[in-house]
């Protein structure tokens, strides 16, 4: 999907709450976008294995099968789909949650319009982003260490598992940055598409997720630095 065709995305949207979809369907569409409705986890799962989305936006109470259980699956078949969360949850470990089951973005109810329609904007484009990023060369190997952005499969000697769709996007734009000093404002406005003012914790705790996956002691660092008062820094060798 080109940035240009970025509003004729289709979009499943996971609301049970049926005033609320309803006016998320009618704006959305009024905004380009192909909406498709689900009222329920086990609906959604239904509409997803049929359908061909570009994005999924999706509330985590719901009946059947909650939003946790609903992001879990489709990440069984699908790791780089985009997935907005709908949550009444307010604190950072909550929504932290969402984002460990494979959620890449969340939204705290109630919320304006305005600003859920720039967050979806952002996610299609961030997701365009990473795709033609991987196209050319989507393995990626420093030390004993290696992660496939295609298949979201990282390998640390013998050891190898999944990434989240949106650890990799971290991780890919660390390394596209190699060499200098981002700051916190700077990823979560580049990676998270969020406000740097609402949130600072939510970068340090995905940041301490990666080097526990790669560093051979997180407590001291070799690939992802801290630089006091200032941010982070990715250093590696050269790409194999």
């Amino acid at each position: 999907m080109s940035e240009e065709n970025i509003f004729n995305a289709r979009i499943l949207l996971v609301e049970d709450e049926e005033s609320l979809a309803t006016g998320l369907e009618y704006n959305l569409s009024e905004e380009g976008y192909i909406i498709d409705w689900a009222k329920d986890g086990t609906q959604a799962i239904e509409k997803f294995n049929k359908g061909n989305y570009d994005l999924i936006i999706l509330d985590i109470m719901l009946p059947y099968q909650n939003g946790f259980e609903v992001a879990a699956k489709v990440r069984e078949k699908d790791p780089q789909i985009p997935i907005l969360m709908l949550t009444a949850r307010t604190t950072v470990d909550d929504k932290v949650k969402g984002l460990e089951i494979g959620a890449d973005d969340y939204i705290t109810k109630p919320f304006h319009l305005q600003e859920l329609l720039l967050r979806i904007k952002g996610m299609l484009k961030r997701k365009n982003w990473y795709i033609k990023s991987i196209k050319q060369n989507p393995v990626y190997k420093f030390g004993d260490c290696e992660i496939n952005f295609d298949t979201l499969r990282f390998r640390k000697g013998k050891s190898e598992f999944n990434l989240t769709y949106f650890e990799a996007i971290l991780l890919k734009y660390l390394i596209e940055n190699k060499g200098r000093i981002i700051s916190r404002k700077e990823l979560l406005e580049n990676v998270w598409n969020m406000n740097p003012e609402a949130e600072t914790r939510t970068v340090d705790i995905f940041i301490s997720r990666l080097r526990k996956y790669f560093e051979d002691d997180p407590s001291n660092p070799v690939y992802i630095k801290s630089i006091r008062s200032l941010g982070y820094i990715f250093e590696a060798g050269e790409n194999i």
